[in-house]
């Protein structure tokens, strides 16, 4: 009965594993699927459909400005209705555009030729550009429009959507980090009880950390190589032997330069057929290291909420536990992690593989490029989750004092500092003796203990006077003073 139904099953849902249309419900991806909803604003950028309008919009603005050089007679300047033309045809590039490509591209075999063919198609309505058709490609490599393709899709993902997300992560520390600086708290060394610190200094150090690594990810430069099928201008120079394309003052090269640069990318001159990737390597290692400093403060908070330092808000209507109906989860932090894990995972490969090609040229990096938008896609998710669970965060004042009034024994390592400074003998042994493994130290055993010790009268009261909520050392102040400096800074 059982292996009849088991089979049965088997068969309807091979008969079905064709008939499901792509939606949210049967996406292969969750990140189409659970999440789409959430890091559908990258798809313009990584989708199928960007690359494909990036590689229109290289190919349309390099005729354009080979068309304005002097020194290639066959091809006049465009009129400005040409060029009007052209920044409708990239401003107003569509689906049913794509569409046509990539029906082209099932005849060619070849994405990026189907580009070329698309553009002649177009051009065939447009008299002054239909002369210009053979120049649509001119001197180019497949990579020399993919390169440029690829760094605009992330020069403008990171400055457009990105690099926001992240700074939200960071402010919403900033809030907290200012809004708790002085509220002391126990630290746990190796998960046990240890000199105490504020909630805002914890929070500061994570800042700290997350800012260098979001200035690094901002600052990268994105690179790009226009020089042909293995980086010598072969191409050029049979065409147009006259012109010294390799001098950086003189003619065309100044303009690939200044092409490039005009996209807002920086040139790359000595490459094979492929720009070697070292500088998407270091966009995607920082990243990388954003997205585990964001999982080491995941995996913080997570405790943190675990022993009761941090309370979350309810959200009305909001599950836990499909059986214990008490319980609030600390999910966006775990799903933060998780998914910061998964874009690491790609983050890593795509630092380690992209640099590497064989000889001029093998299409690895062709098939692992395509990934990009993944690897992002996760990090969005994580940082977007993490900025949510930060948000419904109350601080638990109660729980913190408490464990900090049951943690007296970690004033032993400020009264056998006192001591040394005043000559005392084996004073971290005396206080190993006293607190080590024993239960039971409390204010009443640590005044006993200062009060026999032979030290001047001021540094007994300060002793005397301490407690676990008040030994934070410069915590509070330090915390400030960096929390200044930072928005003094603009960051």
């Amino acid at each position: 009965m059982v292996n009849s139904l088991f089979k049965c099953t088997s068969a309807l849902e091979m008969s079905r594993e064709n008939d499901l249309e792509l939606s949210p419900l049967t996406a292969l991806s969750p990140l189409d699927g659970r999440y789409a909803t959430r890091v559908g604003v990258l798809r313009n950028h990584f989708s199928e459909f960007g690359l494909i309008r990036y590689r229109v919009m290289i190919e349309v603005r390099w005729l354009a400005y080979l068309a304005a050089e002097p020194g290639i007679s066959e091809l006049p300047p465009l009129s400005g209705d040409a060029n009007d033309f052209l920044d409708r045809l990239v401003n107003d590039f569509s689906l049913a555009d794509a569409q046509r490509i990539k029906a082209i591209e099932h005849d060619t075999n070849h994405d990026v030729k189907a580009v070329e063919y698309f553009l002649k198609e177009i051009f065939a309505s447009h008299a002054e550009l239909d002369h210009t058709s053979e120049f649509i490609h001119f001197g180019c490599t497949s990579e020399d429009i993919n390169n440029l393709a690829y760094a605009l899709m992330l020069k403008n993902a990171r400055n457009d959507i990105l690099i926001p997300a992240a700074t939200k992560v960071s402010r919403t520390l900033i809030d907290l980090s200012t809004a708790t600086a002085d509220i002391p708290m126990l630290a746990r060394t190796h998960g046990q009880a240890a000199s105490p610190t504020t909630v805002g200094k914890e929070v500061a150090n994570v800042i700290a950390r997350f800012e260098t690594a979001l200035i690094d990810f901002s600052t990268i430069a994105l690179v790009g190589k226009f020089n042909g099928a293995v980086g010598n201008y072969n191409a050029h120079v049979s065409a147009y032997p006259e012109i010294d394309w390799p001098a950086v003052s003189n003619n065309l090269i100044t303009s690939l330069r200044q092409f490039i640069e005009m996209l807002g990318v920086e040139h790359s001159a000595m490459t094979t057929q492929i720009e070697p990737h070292d500088g998407l390597a270091a966009l995607c290692h920082a990243a990388l290291r954003m997205n585990t400093i964001l999982i080491d403060l995941s995996r913080d908070m997570w405790g943190y909420i675990s022993i009761g330092y941090f309370q979350q808000s309810p959200v009305v209507g909001e599950v836990g536990s499909s059986t214990m109906p008490h319980k609030i989860n600390p999910i966006d932090f775990e799903n933060a992690e998780g998914n910061l894990g998964i874009a690491n995972a790609l983050l890593e490969h795509l630092a380690g593989k992209l640099p590497i090609s064989r000889w001029q040229r093998d299409l690895t990096d062709s098939t692992v490029l395509r990934n990009l938008g993944t690897a992002f896609g996760y990090s969005l998710l994580g940082w977007n989750s993490l900025h949510k669970g930060l948000g419904k965060l109350e601080i638990n004042r109660s729980q913190l004092a408490e464990d900090l009034d049951s943690a007296w024994e970690v004033l032993a390592e400020a009264i056998q500092t006192v001591m040394r400074r005043h000559g005392i003998p084996e004073p971290y042994e005396k206080l190993k003796a006293l607190t080590r493994g024993h239960n039971g130290i409390n204010r009443n055993s640590l005044r006993a203990f200062i009060e026999q010790l032979d030290v001047p009268p001021e540094a007994k009261k300060r002793l005397m006077d301490l407690s676990p909520a008040t030994y934070t050392g410069n915590a509070a102040s330090a915390t400030r003073a960096f929390l200044r400096r930072l928005h003094l800074s603009g960051q």
